[in-house]
């Protein structure tokens, strides 16, 4: 039989190809995305196009209303998403684009799914090299989630569980990301990266994830198949 895995999915590059890696591994794949309030709500549309592509078993999409918290450009329409001129360094501060304990509001919802599926194995496509200076994608933030979810749930202490968060991208670029999920068949031609889309849903091309998407394609030597405002 094969072991069931929980795939955090946003319907981005790196989701989507932490979604082929663990196809590939022979994984029985259950997606969870979220609906979270996010004005890039586009990216849930998309991960409902892809999804069926690698045959999951099942895509759970959840509601949660993360704009009523607010704390992020994201989710506030009153904060404005920073554009090319106002990005600086990756990692030289933690941008307005948090959203205050996104990481571990996620995995918390994965981990009590994966409680239920008898699921030992947690997925989710962070990554510290091409990201924008948040907390909750370090290596060392997953080690203390993964501790805590054998502390915390009835499983882990009394069922004898061992979760484990496979971060299969968290040392790679992005170009290196995108190296290896073409090289697993992946099309990110229905994938979203863009934090703040026009209406019609297109990429805006200026802000930060767009950024980073397209000098990942440009350094892969692939062509990005985005189309930008």
């Amino acid at each position: 039989m094969k072991k069931k895995g929980v795939v955090l999915f946003s319907g981005g590059i790196d989701s989507t190809t932490v979604m082929a890696i663990a196809k590939n591994e022979r994984f029985e794949i259950y997606a969870l995305s979220f609906d979270y309030g996010q004005r890039h709500s586009v990216e849930v549309e998309k991960a409902k196009k892809i999804a069926p592509d690698f045959g999951v078993k099942e895509h759970l999409i959840l509601s949660l209303a993360l704009d009523k918290i607010g704390g992020s450009a994201l989710v506030c329409r009153e904060i404005a998403v920073p554009k090319r001129k106002q990005i600086g360094k990756a990692g030289e501060r933690i941008p307005p684009t948090y959203v205050p304990a996104r990481n571990t509001i996620f995995l918390s919802y994965a981990l009590a799914w994966s409680e239920v599926l008898g699921a030992e194995d947690i997925f989710i496509g962070v990554n510290a090299i091409d990201y924008s200076g948040y907390p909750d994608c370090r290596m060392e933030y997953i080690n203390a989630f993964e501790k805590m979810a054998g502390l915390a749930t009835k499983a882990g202490v009394e069922g004898g569980m061992h979760f484990r968060i496979h971060t299969p991208l968290i040392s790679l670029s992005k170009a290196e990301i995108i190296k290896k999920g073409i090289d697993l068949g992946v099309d990110y031609a229905l994938s979203h990266s863009c934090y703040d889309p026009l209406p019609d849903g297109r990429a805006c091309g200026e802000c930060e994830s767009c950024q980073i998407r397209r000098k990942g394609f440009k350094e892969a030597g692939i062509e990005d198949p985005t189309q930008y405002g």
